[in-house]
């Protein structure tokens, strides 16, 4: 375990830092967007916080979530929002979902997301774009932790990394299928985030300013050493993949049915397959054997004009298909699928969970709202 995460793992954040975050400032997950902008560069803020392009499916997932119709009169004598996935006792119906290195945020970054999703109840997802080894992050958390999956770096690179997810005794696996590309997010071409992780000193230049007026995220992102290349994505012969060949990376590792079925053969526990919006993709999925599919438009951060993942009709398509009854909303008897669905991406109120579970939506999971939670805590080092 490396030195910073023996340093999380005993320790909590300090008072000054959960005061911040704590009622009546913060009432709803939307006070802690206003708080996290002021708090991070405007380049590091627009990372978390953007969409793709003109950002409509960004807008979509909110929107589909502002009109609704609720039913009355009906005796409820007890709530109980505990639920299994995929095999996996959780306390309420939603995850921590993957986001693309945390560690930007707060130098605790995966491991402190991990540690609080356990405390609660819930389960992580970890990113393989993670600033952390998949060992630490594992070893952080008291709950249980998903492995998300981008074929990066090859299938020499893929598998190694399949296999420590298994040694470290991960629940399941995450394979993300909507990212044969990165996203034209053009917030982050507008604050120069690639001159900025990439680019020499001159083509740094317009972009400090912004930058050198957030000291105490600086310090603190200095102190941790800056960016580090991707600990668990290991090249055979080159070793960890530098932060700045993502997009390139990706462009050369999407994923097919055809990887699924080579997954499959390296991981024998629960495989979910993420970013399913179609109903054929949906049963595709379930014709090669996952254990269920995430419904799911990447937050609005991958391609744009797709619908809201809450108005998706994959899920749907695939209910009847070698189902002989559904239990608990998405969960397949015959097989035991589940259907799942991200949150949008600046998911507002805790209510919307409620509303997706009442919907049958099966559970959810939620990134954006956590990783602004640590860019409210990014100036202090636990």
């Amino acid at each position: 375990m490396s030195e910073l995460a023996k340093r999380l793992e005993g320790a909590d954040m300090p008072a000054k830092a959960s005061r911040r975050v704590a009622s009546p400032r913060v009432v709803s997950i939307e006070d802690l967007r206003p708080m996290a902008r002021r708090r991070v560069p405007k380049g590091v803020f627009d990372y978390l916080d953007g969409g793709a392009e003109g950002e409509v499916t960004l807008r979509e997932n909110c929107r589909a979530f502002e009109d609704f119709r609720p039913r009355h009169a009906v005796a409820v004598p007890q709530c109980d929002l505990r639920t299994r996935v995929v095999g996996v006792d959780l306390s309420f119906p939603f995850l921590l979902a993957p986001v693309g290195y945390s560690r930007l945020m707060h130098p605790g970054g995966e491991v402190v997301a991990a540690r609080a999703a356990g405390a609660a109840g819930t389960a992580y997802i970890l990113s393989t774009i993670s600033g952390h080894t998949l060992e630490d992050v594992k070893a952080g958390s008291s709950g249980p932790v998903f492995y998300q999956v981008y074929l990066m770096g090859g299938r020499g690179a893929a598998e190694a990394m399949i296999e420590r997810a298994r040694v470290a005794e991960y629940s399941a696996l995450v394979v993300t299928i909507d990212t044969p590309v990165s996203g034209f997010r053009e917030r982050d071409y507008r604050n120069g985030m690639k001159e900025l992780i990439s680019g020499g000193l001159l083509e740094k230049i317009p972009f400090l300013p912004e930058v050198l007026t957030h000291p105490a995220w600086l310090i603190s992102f200095l102190r941790d050493g800056g960016l580090s290349a991707l600990p668990n994505v290991v090249i055979p012969g080159q070793g960890p993949m530098p932060l700045v060949d993502i997009n390139a990376a990706l462009a050369t590792s999407a994923v097919t049915w055809a990887d699924l079925r080579w997954i499959r053969d390296l991981w024998h526990g629960p495989i979910i397959v993420k970013g399913v919006l179609t109903g054929d993709d949906a049963r595709c999925a379930i014709d090669e054997g996952v254990t269920a599919i995430s419904v799911s438009n990447h937050g609005g951060r991958q391609l744009d004009g797709v619908p809201a993942a809450l108005e998706s009709s994959a899920g749907d398509r695939s209910r009847g298909q070698r189902a002989s009854r559904r239990i608990d909303g998405w969960r397949h008897s015959s097989r035991h699928r589940h259907c799942q669905g991200n949150l949008p991406g600046r998911s507002r109120r805790v209510v919307w969970t409620r509303l997706c579970v009442r919907l049958g939506r099966g559970w959810r999971s939620r990134g954006r709202p956590c990783d602004r939670d640590l860019a409210n805590r990014s100036g202090a080092h636990a």
